[in-house]
């Protein structure tokens, strides 16, 4: 027999030896499901993201349990042992600070490795900030690029911005507070100030906040505010043949070139012919 044909005759949960991928509120606890309670209560452990942050839902809901932390700083560490105790025939629970396990957090390290090894893994749904802020966009959402957090690192991070601006699909990205705004510059940039985009903030939580329309009007809105709360971005692509491939590349060699001490027009001639352009074009990028 299959695993998939185990799989599909369980119905008492948890079972031995398995490892629970549980999906928790994003913020409104009220969220969370009856399977997900039900896993939470009787699995051997709980291995969290943050035991205080997971005390919250297993107050509220008079569950009681071991919980052990399991987070980026320790998951190398603590893998090994979860899997020693799910070969011994423990059921164990994965849950994130919010949201589904495995989204930009080490729930990804520990399927692949549980996995790895033969074990099943089950996803108890639950849910997630991305489709969230998609589904309550309006922007298309039947084809879409997650790209989670951006990278730091900014030849990295420029690279993934110029994906963005060339995309046809919708992108759903995630931000911290305290760096929304140099992401908001960085697409009016890469993008251009009237693309459409969606900055939702503290979703299912009392004080929600759906901000948008194009870049530009995002950027003023949240120039002189207070940014808190949980960030996600959701940014329209383009339609077919409105970009020019090139020209955000033009645009930025040319800003190089002025840096490095090149005239604006020996800086357009150089890249109106390494491009194949009229040196007019180039002017007009800028």
């Amino acid at each position: 027999m299959t695993n998939n044909s185990i799989l599909s005759h369980r119905k008492e949960e948890p079972e031995n030896g398995i490892l629970y991928i549980v999906g928790t509120p994003i913020g409104n606890l009220n969220d969370i499901s009856q399977r997900a309670i039900n896993i939470l209560k009787n699995v051997s452990l709980v291995a969290c993201e943050d035991t205080r942050q997971t005390k919250k839902i297993m107050n509220k809901f008079n569950i009681s349990n071991n919980l052990i932390s399991f987070n980026e700083h320790n998951s190398l560490i603590k893998i090994p042992k979860i899997i020693k105790d799910l070969k011994e025939g423990k059921s164990i629970a994965i849950v994130s600070d919010a949201g589904m396990p495995g989204i930009c957090d080490p729930g990804e390290d520990i399927s692949r490795s549980v996995k790895s090894e033969g074990i099943d893994i089950i996803c108890i749904p639950g849910a997630c900030a991305a489709i969230t802020a998609l589904v309550s966009s309006g922007l298309p959402s039947s084809s879409f690029v997650f790209e989670g957090f951006l990278p730091k690192k900014q030849i990295n991070r420029e690279k993934i911005l110029l994906e963005i601006s060339k995309n046809e699909k919708t992108t759903i990205i995630y931000e911290s507070p305290k760096r929304l705004r140099k992401l908001l510059k960085e697409l009016r940039e890469f993008c251009g100030g009237n693309r459409e985009i969606i900055v939702a903030r503290e979703l299912t939580k009392k004080f929600e906040e759906h901000v948008g329309n194009n870049i530009n009007e995002v950027v003023e809105f949240f120039n002189n505010k207070d940014i808190i709360g949980e960030i996600t971005v959701v940014v329209r692509g383009i339609k077919k043949g409105d970009f020019h491939p090139d020209k955000l590349i033009i645009k930025k060699d040319l800003n190089d070139l002025i840096n490095a001490g090149l005239s604006l027009s020996e800086a357009s001639k150089y890249l109106a012919k390494r491009n194949g352009l009229k040196k007019s074009e180039v002017y007009n990028m800028i």
